[in-house]
């Protein structure tokens, strides 16, 4: 068994205050394995923790490594463990569960009371500490072989697409023909969109406030059209914000679906099958009631405003679902799956939602910086940020300076 090493380490210490620090790190347990980090995706959550020391609720209490959506390469392995070798490539799944309780009995270990999550400043102290360090101890148990066509930006985007995995299996309505409509052309909202369509949606319709991101999810492929939507005035009344939601709805409604064999027109697209909500917006959940058909759902991606005015009788009167996600449970085999299969052009559109590469710690830093002004930047939207842990910025990938964003 190795010594002790150091490793490198991006650290918060509070809001806008990331140092490059070095930390011990001990030989793997028994069970578990030591993973040579390679690429880790940037979350909201790590924005708004960097950007405020905190996230909704929960507060930075103790210097924090962020970084939650990682995939590395295996370069030791704990006594016990047994399946994986030396030289492995693995995706992260990084919520680690009690394995007891009735709701990890039960498969639904996402809710478990005693879920310790990488990145996370939730619950008792120590955090636990995330995966922008260049090497990690895992539980062998919570790592997913990568298959060859995999790569390691693909295997750390199964974090973010697990969320979606779960949001369809949670809807429970096939998806298959259906007409979906999505708030959010972020990266969860546009994975939503993927997975509508890998499991047979019929069309798929994006909402959001920014044009730019509207256009990006029309032209990859994401989506099969596009509502921009207004944003409400301040201190707008809760009747007139009602008004112009629903009006939002019907807007949506009004979208045109292709020509059909033998038919002039396809119709206008009415009322929805299911509504992904990923924003969190108070406004766009109001409009997803609206715009959802009788006995449709709306999946509550998003995690925005905690207390909410919503039209709670259009909902009940029409059996609309309001329908809450958390993460995600035993969605990695299938998200592997879906990205084996996937043919040359889907994985290309994947590949563009990854809008921005940083290599190495040092830029890595900037990453975030430039992610806190992404709003403010009169070039592509920013997606999806890529941190490639130890490595130089070499060849023709695109820096951050190359971008014109440092």
């Amino acid at each position: 068994m190795a010594p002790f090493e150091t490793v490198q380490a991006l650290v918060l210490h509070g809001p806008e205050d990331l140092r490059i620090e070095h930390r011990s790190l001990s030989p793997p347990a028994q069970d578990s394995l030591q993973v040579a980090i390679k690429t880790v995706g940037l979350c909201g959550s790590d924005l708004h923790y960097y950007d405020h020391g905190r996230n909704g609720d929960i507060i930075v209490r103790e210097p924090l490594i962020l970084g939650h959506e990682a995939a590395g390469t295996v370069v030791e392995l704990g006594s016990r463990v047994t399946g994986f070798e030396i030289g492995d490539r693995v995706a992260l799944e990084v919520g680690l569960p009690c394995e007891h309780c009735e709701l990890c009995t039960n498969g639904r270990y996402n809710l478990c009371k005693e879920m310790r999550f990488r990145s996370s400043a939730k619950g008792p102290l120590p955090h636990f500490q995330g995966t922008l360090q260049e090497k990690i101890n895992h539980p062998a148990r919570w790592c997913h072989k990568l298959p060859d066509r995999v790569d390691m930006d693909l295997g750390a985007l199964l974090e973010p697409m697990s969320v979606a995995i779960h949001a369809t299996r949670r809807a429970n309505i096939p998806l298959a023909g259906a007409i979906i409509l999505i708030f959010g052309a972020g990266a969860v909202g546009l994975l939503c969109a993927f997975i509508a369509k890998q499991a047979g949606a019929a069309w798929v319709v994006v909402a959001d406030v920014e044009d730019r991101r509207l256009e990006f999810a029309l032209k990859n492929g994401f989506v099969d059209d596009t509502q921009l939507l207004q944003r409400s005035p301040p201190e707008q009344s809760v009747e007139a914000d009602l008004l112009q939601t629903k009006s939002a709805a019907s807007s949506i409604g009004e979208l045109r679906l292709p020509d059909k064999p033998g038919k002039e027109t396809g119709g206008a697209i009415g009322e929805v099958n299911v509504t992904f909500e990923c924003t969190g917006a108070e406004s766009c959940l109001q409009t997803a009631i609206y715009a959802t058909k009788p006995g449709g759902k709306v999946m509550l991606v998003g995690m925005g405003t905690p207390i909410q005015t919503l039209p709670i009788s259009a909902a009940a009167l029409r059996e609309v679902d309001l329908c809450g996600v958390f993460r995600y449970a035993d969605t990695y085999g299938e998200g592997i799956q879906i990205l084996h299969n996937l043919d040359s052009q889907w994985l290309l559109r994947l590949r563009a939602l990854m809008t921005y590469r940083s290599y190495g710690m040092e830029q890595a830093k900037e990453a975030f910086d430039m992610a806190a002004k992404a709003p403010s930047t009169d070039v592509e939207p920013i997606l999806k940020i890529l941190v490639h842990v130890g490595e130089e910025a070499e060849g023709n990938a695109r820096t951050l300076k190359e971008n014109g964003l440092t």
